[in-house]
């Protein structure tokens, strides 16, 4: 009977080294919605709308307030998000479904292929993907369900878990709310309203907001349609954030919500004029919370500066195989110096690793600026610019400054910019509608004093050296990442030769 006993414990023991193989590596769940602000959230001071779920991740993990996307168009951005490379350096400079058919390079290695690779991560993706081509962002399991439904996708992706057994897994999570819908709702001025209201998900509350208690921000005028439509985004938030509750309880019951570190983020801001497609702080400056491993410093919010080219050197970095990917990342470049912009970045990546923000995020060395590029939305929305964003000061250059700002399909429908155009004065928040559309070659705004960038100083003879010396660090972003666009500048200069 002690034998036996004995032997029992033995087995026991024997086993336990099983369940503890998930520790080698983390478990990673990337959370990407669709169109969401920072401002449209209860963690970051919204008092109206309710995102229990995301809240909650925010209690365990770390806020960031200086998170930044690097293009504000939902199919470009997550290309930077899983290569680690801006994209007019990888090819991928708008959308790729449809039409548009723009696609990153075929020699560029994602996030999920290098788990698989040199980490022997399980990958699957759900929801939203957006990308191009499919070699490329390739990922071992597609799995199916609504994605306006986080509850269907939260039980399709738990199944996905449980049959990874004591492998570690990396699940790419992508609502499509709150992305506005294509159903058509003529108003008073013909356009749409917000569109993706279905109601009746299996397992989802209908969470209804009116629209005289929304929260309109600054950039936006403050206008029966704007709040109409505000108040329908909110309900499709309160829709999305309901599932991933699901996801994480789930998680915590089956023992795996130490070990799983969670990233939530989004691939630009709501849909709204002066928002997405835009170089402004609504489209760019976005929410990210990550819940590391054993809720490591929980409930910390960080004025680090990091953007999306970051996301995938981190969490290889965390994952502890970064050295193998940059190897391989820059062996790829050095066979291709003509085509791959990674041979002009020491690192391989265009993003560096904020590995020591999670480790301290009060207490960090990184540099108190970052960069975006933004070129194309769709492919009859072409409007290059390139930004520099201090912790005082932003420079957009709008390289094709002229030529009027195009709207996304999906924002000119908008009964809020309908509305605008109608109105006597033609204003947008802040700014008139004519300067929304007709911007200057520069525009540099105080964050500190202007946080609604209502004030351009680039005429100002006052700001004339921050100008000077912000236009001359954006050079140098483009030289160091390859930004065919760089040229623009000596072709600029030959111009005004001719003209003199």
């Amino acid at each position: 009977m002690k034998k036996c006993l004995l032997s029992i414990v033995a087995l026991f023991c024997g086993l336990m080294p099983l369940k503890a193989q998930r520790n080698d590596h983390p478990n990673i769940i990337l959370i990407v919605s669709d169109d969401h602000g920072r401002a449209d959230m209860g963690c970051y001071g919204n008092q109206v709308i309710q995102t229990p779920s995301i809240d909650a991740l925010a209690r365990e993990g770390i806020r960031f307030e200086n998170a930044y996307c690097t293009t504000a168009s939902c199919s470009a951005s997550r290309s930077v998000i899983m290569s680690g490379m801006y994209n007019h350096a990888t090819g991928h400079y708008g959308h790729e479904h449809a039409y548009h058919h723009f696609a990153t390079y075929d020699h560029i290695l994602s996030l999920p292929v290098m788990l698989e690779q040199f980490a022997d991560y399980k990958t699957a993706r759900i929801g939203k993907y957006h990308l191009g081509p499919e070699a490329v962002y390739h990922f071992q399991q597609v799995l199916q369900a609504d994605g306006r439904n986080t509850y269907e996708m939260s039980q399709r992706s738990l199944a996905f878990i449980e049959d990874c057994g004591e492998a570690p897994f990396f699940l790419y999570y992508c609502p499509k709310d709150p992305h506005r819908g294509l159903h058509k709702y003529p108003g008073k001025f013909g356009a749409n309203k917000f569109g993706n209201l279905e109601e009746g998900y299996a397992g989802i509350r209908t969470t209804k907001y009116k629209p005289e208690e929304v929260s309109v921000q600054p950039f936006m005028p403050d206008s029966k349609c704007s709040r109409e439509e505000l108040a329908e985004y909110y309900q499709s938030i309160s829709r999305m954030d309901q599932g991933m509750g699901l996801l994480f309880d789930s998680l915590k019951q089956k023992g795996l919500w130490d070990n799983t570190l969670i990233l939530y983020l989004a691939d630009n801001g709501l849909a709204f004029p002066g928002a997405k497609t835009n170089q402004y702080q609504p489209g760019i400056n976005l929410p990210l919370i990550i819940k590391n491993v054993k809720q490591q410093n929980a409930g910390q919010v960080t004025t680090a500066f990091v953007n999306w080219t970051d996301l995938s050197p981190t969490i290889l970095d965390l994952v502890g195989v970064l050295p193998k990917a940059e190897a391989r990342v820059k062996k790829i470049a050095k066979g291709k110096p003509k085509l791959n912009p990674q041979s002009y970045y020491k690192n391989g990546f265009h993003g560096v690793s904020f590995k020591e923000v999670l480790e301290d995020p009060k207490h960090f060395k990184r540099e108190n600026r970052t960069f975006a590029s933004h070129t194309f939305h769709e492919v009859t929305m072409y409007y290059p610019m390139r930004t520099i964003i201090t912790d005082r000061y932003k420079l957009i250059w709008n390289v094709t400054s002229g030529t009027p700002f195009p709207h996304a399909k999906d924002i000119w429908n908008s009964s809020t910019l309908q509305e605008a155009l109608a109105s006597p004065g033609q204003m947008y928040g802040r700014r008139s509608l004519y300067d929304y559309t007709f911007r200057a070659e520069f525009e540099l705004f105080d964050l500190k004093n202007d946080p609604e960038e209502a004030h351009n100083l680039a005429a100002n003879p006052s700001y004339e050296k921050v100008l000077s010396d912000m236009i001359q660090e954006l050079k140098a972003f483009q030289q160091q990442t390859s930004d065919p666009w760089f040229q623009i500048w000596e072709r600029n200069e030959a111009l005004k030769e001719v003209e003199m």
